[in-house]
């Protein structure tokens, strides 16, 4: 092509970006394995498909040692091994059973996983039963800052965990990031089964951190099996709605034959659930004997000021005969107080003869053994009875 003086010159797109792309024969790319003879899957002397492999010489050991054939050189890749990626967690639980006391001494953490941009963290540890409300029974440390090798030896404590509560609770422990510029990181976690530990002994653990299980990816699944899936899913969420906790409460019964009534006893709450926006609550404790049209039967504690563990050591005195108390329920339920607008439900329980569990046992020793004092702890629940109002 011949091209006159003075005329612009117009090269395609396509011709300049062939330009000096292509200075030789396109040679192909080296295999991994053409640099360790010993993983060849051709004879010694039979010339590889890539060339040959069999004149280059394997890896050498520099004296500084920055390269190596060794195992040992992604030790410290934390990505290398799942098991170990996260780090580790080291601490104690130990359960006394006349206190329903249960101890979690978390101790320390080892290898973490850098989250920060220094390559450090801010770690902390929060643990929570399951099944349960987290917010209502969560527990954390302080924060270790710029660590990978965190101490904590701090000693978390649950209240009211009963022998029924060790056989089907589990502890979920986790390990979390710090950050102050957006919301906190998740590092690992590990779960504990309390049916491992024996009352009264305390128990050492050094286990793995492990990622939170992923769900099934709905691409690889059916429409009818997502379907499914989907309504399980929400199944559940109904019936954990349904059973979610809200704290424990210390009640005490007694049938005082010489008073000839009831004498019950608001003791304490441990691990309520946080009504207010600056996490705490402000709970009170009221009973109803039912059924009680006229709403005579109703007595409140005092109000505890900004706490989710408060202390009542409160009675209340209901004269009735033990005969006709075998045809009543007592309902005792738990409240947050606001201040210019309707309190809060936090929780309740029901005392009587179709009541079940712990609340069925400690009602039915109340009847059975007058002049004895029995103490339990119990579970609140969020099931409002239907005519209980906040006031």
């Amino acid at each position: 092509m011949t091209v006159r003086r003075g005329d612009k010159l117009h090269i395609s797109i396509q011709e300049h970006m062939a330009i000096n792309v292509c200075p030789g024969p396109i040679r192909p790319i080296q295999q991994i394995s053409d640099y360790f003879p010993r993983y060849t899957p051709w004879p010694e002397r039979t010339p590889s498909p890539t060339g040959n492999p069999h004149n280059l010489s394997p890896l050498v050991i520099s004296p500084g040692g920055a390269q190596t054939t060794d195992d040992s050189a992604d030790v410290d890749n934390y990505d290398s091994d799942d098991s170990t990626a996260l780090g580790t967690l080291e601490f104690d639980l130990l359960y006394e059973p006349e206190q329903c006391r249960l101890q979690c001494c978390i101790l320390r953490a080892k290898g973490l996983k850098p989250m920060d941009f220094n390559g450090l963290a801010d770690p902390y540890v929060k643990i929570h039963l399951l099944p349960g409300a987290c917010k209502a029974n969560k527990l954390k440390t302080r924060i270790v800052r710029n660590s990978l090798n965190p101490t904590w030896n701090e000693s978390l404590t649950y209240c009211g965990i009963t022998q029924e509560d060790m056989g089907k609770k589990i502890l979920r422990i986790s390990v979390c990031d710090e950050d102050k510029l957006s919301h906190n990181e998740f590092i690992g976690e590990t779960r504990v089964p309390l049916r491992r530990l024996k009352p009264g002994e305390r128990k050492h653990f050094n286990l793995c951190l492990e990622r939170q299980i992923p769900l099934a990816s709905p691409s690889s699944m059916t429409a009818a099996l997502r379907g499914i899936s989907c309504y399980l899913k929400e199944l559940e969420r109904c019936q954990e709605w349904e059973l979610e906790e809200r704290g424990r409460i210390f009640l005490a019964l007694t049938y005082n034959t010489e008073r000839g009534g009831l004498v019950v006893g608001i003791m304490r709450c441990a691990h309520l659930a946080a009504m207010d926006v600056n996490g705490f609550s402000d709970p009170y404790v009221k009973t109803y004997l039912k059924p009680d049209v006229e709403k005579k039967s109703k007595h409140k504690t005092v109000v505890k000021k900004k706490t989710l563990n408060p202390e009542f050591n409160e009675e209340f005195f209901y004269n009735i005969s033990q005969l006709e108390l075998q045809k009543r329920s007592l309902e005792v339920t738990v409240w947050d107080y606001d201040l210019g607008k309707s309190n809060d439900f936090i929780g309740g329980v029901t005392f009587g003869m179709s009541s079940k569990g712990e609340c069925l046992k400690q009602w039915m020793d109340c009847l059975s053994s007058p002049n004895k004092r029995t103490e339990q702890w119990h579970t609140l629940t969020n099931e409002l009875p239907g005519s209980t109002y906040a006031d």
